[in-house]
């Protein structure tokens, strides 16, 4: 496997791609989900409505934000990946976080979530072939491969997590 090209993408998407190491991006939701488990579950329970400013999403909601946009970018590879020619929407990332209702779950019924939807999300990319990778589509009016997609959401969830250690853990 390699890392996707500018071709495969918009700039848009550089700097979530930008964050992912290495050529692997099947290893690096394997590393990462491994790393951020460990993260969230040294989150003390009390902590959970936390937000570091008023108006920011609180660390159930941004866990809640991760869980949702990998949902979002692994379906959207499935459907590529299985020769979808019809344009795929856009979310709206405050609206489903709105309306996620996250901060009434409890802090380890999301971490739980997160294991299994990045399960999921491992799953299908191993089952896809190069030429699965190497399939294109229109999401919110933006083309990507599949491969492209995988190392978006290595990249968002990184992104995610260092702002959850460096504005959320490292303020009481």
């Amino acid at each position: 496997m390699a890392r996707p090209n500018k071709n495969d993408y918009t700039p848009y998407y550089e700097t979530y791609i930008s964050k992912v190491e290495g050529q692997n991006g099947i290893f690096t939701l394997e590393s990462q989900m491994n790393s951020a488990l460990k993260l969230m579950h040294d989150i003390p329970v009390g902590k959970g409505n936390y937000a570091y400013a008023p108006g920011k999403w609180s660390i159930k909601e941004l866990l809640g934000h991760i869980i949702d946009g990998e949902r979002v970018f692994a379906y959207r590879a499935l459907c590529f990946a299985r020769g979808e020619t019809k344009p795929l929407p856009g979310f709206e990332q405050d609206d489903y976080v709105k309306a996620g209702n996250f901060n009434s779950r409890n802090l380890s019924d999301l971490i739980k979530e997160f294991e299994v939807v990045r399960t999921a999300s491992i799953t299908l990319f191993k089952s896809f072939d190069e030429a699965a990778f190497n399939r294109r589509g229109l999401a919110n009016g933006k083309e990507l491969s599949v491969l492209a997609i995988l190392f978006i959401i290595c990249g968002h969830a990184s992104h995610h997590f260092d702002i959850l250690k460096e504005r959320y853990l490292s303020k009481s």
